[in-house]
This record gives C-alpha cells, sequence and structure tokens, in this order.
C-alpha cells in the first residue's frame, strides 16, 4: 500500500461506494444542501430557458471531487424534463466516439462529461461547432477526394465537470456560458447531508454524532457518506447498531482518521518533512523520492486539503510546515 492509498481511497469511491453515493443521491433541488449560489444561478438559468422554450446554456461545474457535480447535472436535466447521457472524458478515445452520442441524443437532452479537461484535443475542437452552433463536421474520405458534411444536432445542453479547471483551453471554456466554481462545505451543511442519508439507510445519526463525522470529512460531502457508512459498519458489529459520538470517535480512529481528518498518508507527509527536512522549505522531488510517491500523486491527493488548513506553504524554494501542524501534530515548533 502506498502513503496515498488512504487519502486516494477517501476521494475515489469504489465500485461497492458508488452503488452506496449513487443511491444517496438526492433527487430534488430542495434535498441538495450547500452550494447557494450555484444552484440560484442554475435555477434562475433553467426557469429562464424554460419561459423561452429553449436548452438552457452549456454548464461548466470545477472544484475538488465529491462536491456535487455530478448530482447537479441530473437535478439540471430533471428541471428541464430532460434525459441525461453520461460519459467521461476518458471513455471517448476517437472523435467518431463523440459523433455517436452526440447524433443520438435529443432536443433538450443534458450531456454530462466527467473529467473533461481529459478530452483529447481533436475531440475538444470537434465541441466547439456542437457547442456553438449545434452542429458537427464530418469529414467524409481522404486525400484530394475528401469533403466536409455538416449534420445538424439538437439543442442540447453539455454539462462539463473537471477537478483540472486550468487544463481546459480557453476556446473551449469561453463555450460554456455558465461557469461555477464547487466550494467546500461547513461542516454545518455537512450534518444536514449526514442526517437525510440516515434515514435513507435505516439508521440513526443525531446531530451531534453527525456533526464529529462532518469535521473529519474534509468539507466534502462524498468522503462525508463514505465515514458514514465506515460509522455504520463498526455500529453494526461492535455495538448492536447503535450511533452516538463515542462509537463514532471508535470507528473513525479505527481508520486512522483524526479529528481534522488528517488520514495517515497525511501525517506522514507532515511528519516526513518536519523530521528530514526541519520543516522546510524542501522541494516536490525530494519529498516524492523520500515517499516513495509520484509528483501528481502528491500534488493532486495529499496537499489540497494540507493548504486548506494552512498546514503547509509553497514557497520559491519549496514546501514548508506551519506552525498549526507542528501543535496539531504535537511537535515543538522552532522556526521563525
Amino acid at each position: 500500500m502506498t502513503h496515498s492509498d488512504t487519502t486516494s481511497n477517501l476521494n475515489n469511491p469504489t465500485p461497492e461506494d458508488e452503488i452506496l453515493l449513487n443511491s444517496l443521491r438526492v433527487s430534488e433541488w430542495k434535498g441538495f444542501k450547500g452550494q447557494d449560489q450555484v444552484k440560484k444561478s442554475l435555477l434562475i438559468a433553467i426557469e429562464a430557458a424554460k419561459e423561452r422554450a429553449e436548452s438552457v446554456d452549456h454548464i461548466l461545474l470545477y472544484g475538488p471531487p465529491g462536491l456535487g457535480k455530478t448530482t447537479l447535472s441530473h437535478l439540471v436535466a430533471k428541471a428541464m424534463d430532460s434525459n441525461i447521457k453520461m460519459t467521461h472524458g476518458t471513455a471517448m478515445a476517437k472523435t467518431g466516439d463523440l459523433a455517436a452520442i452526440l447524433t443520438n441524443l435529443e432536443d433538450q437532452d443534458v450531456l454530462f462529461i466527467d473529467e473533461i479537461h481529459r478530452l483529447s484535443r481533436p475531440i475538444e475542437e470537434m465541441l466547439y461547432s456542437a457547442m456553438e452552433d449545434f452542429a458537427l463536421d464530418i469529414v467524409i474520405g481522404k486525400g484530394p477526394s475528401a469533403r466536409t458534411v455538416r449534420l445538424d444536432l439538437p439543442h442540447f445542453t453539455l454539462v462539463g465537470a473537471t477537478t483540472r479547471f486550468g487544463l481546459l483551453s480557453r476556446p473551449f471554456r469561453d463555450r460554456f456560458g455558465v461557469t461555477h466554481r464547487m466550494q467546500y462545505y461547513d461542516p454545518e451543511d455537512l450534518v444536514d447531508i449526514l442526517v437525510q442519508a440516515g434515514k435513507t439507510l435505516n439508521i440513526s445519526v443525531d446531530d451531534q454524532s453527525a456533526l464529529e463525522i462532518s469535521r473529519r470529512a474534509r468539507g466534502t460531502p462524498r468522503i462525508a457518506l463514505k465515514l458514514l457508512k465506515r460509522v455504520r459498519d463498526y455500529a453494526q458489529i461492535k455495538h448492536n447498531n447503535i450511533i452516538d459520538l463515542n462509537v463514532v470517535h471508535q470507528a473513525l480512529d479505527l481508520q486512522n482518521i483524526d479529528v481534522l481528518g488528517l488520514t495517515h498518508s497525511d501525517r506522514t507527509f507532515l511528519e516526513m518533512i518536519i523530521n528530514r527536512h526541519q520543516g522546510g522549505p524542501v522541494g516536490l522531488s525530494t519529498i516524492a523520492a523520500t515517499l516513495n510517491e509520484d509528483p501528481i500523486t502528491i500534488e493532486e491527493v495529499i496537499e489540497p486539503y494540507l493548504l486548506q488548513l494552512g498546514f503547509i506553504k509553497k514557497t520559491p524554494k519549496g514546501r514548508v510546515i506551519s506552525q498549526t501542524a507542528y501543535s496539531h501534530l504535537g511537535f515543538e515548533y522552532n522556526g521563525d
């Protein structure tokens, strides 16, 4: 098991977790907690489009994983009384794959592409005319005899979701009429999500227990629901299906998830820099070599939450551990 396994598993659901998360996905706007600004903007755009009997402008949702981008795409389709077709940026290997999807859409359908930044450049460029003109230019033949045929497409809404907004080309980003960044959740919003999920799972979760899970969920509904599942399993085996604050502590401590949601991987990362590099600064390549970990995994999986907490700082000379992190881990701070 690599250092990033625990942290990665929190953000990336297994097939079993996907079944659970899909069963807990809300189907009504009023059941979607948090992201109030995003919801208000989307509902106005939807209402205006329905009054004009048009499809909604193309929507781009970006931000960390697990914050509800897929759920919002389903809610948009439901509000428009439309079907939703779902795919992934890596699922379309050639332009013909995209053409097959687009030509099978119906008027006002929603096409959801997860991790849209992973589309190849030819497919991305093919989407330009589809998004702007609702037409598809297909080249037939090769060489001097090649010709371009334009196919008309239904007026659909593309909803793109990405965790890497900066990897999208500017021309592609500019073709989305509605763009929103998904924000991390406050623990109070996650409490509502957990209590609601508890009812769906037929388990009783009091507000105090839900708040403790929320504090360790890294501001992410997906992680909160996965932790609830771990607590449910522990309560089932050890405490006759009774969930209280003490059971939550025992269950999450068993998973090596501390009071701030730090995993074993996070603490190993911080302690390595403190013990071996005097708290930094230390370069990413040195960290990766010491942990025997891929630099991209460190940047995309381990560091974001630690940056959010203010536990690490990125400087021109490398990563530096903050005094707050020293205090949390119980180390004496000797820095400036």
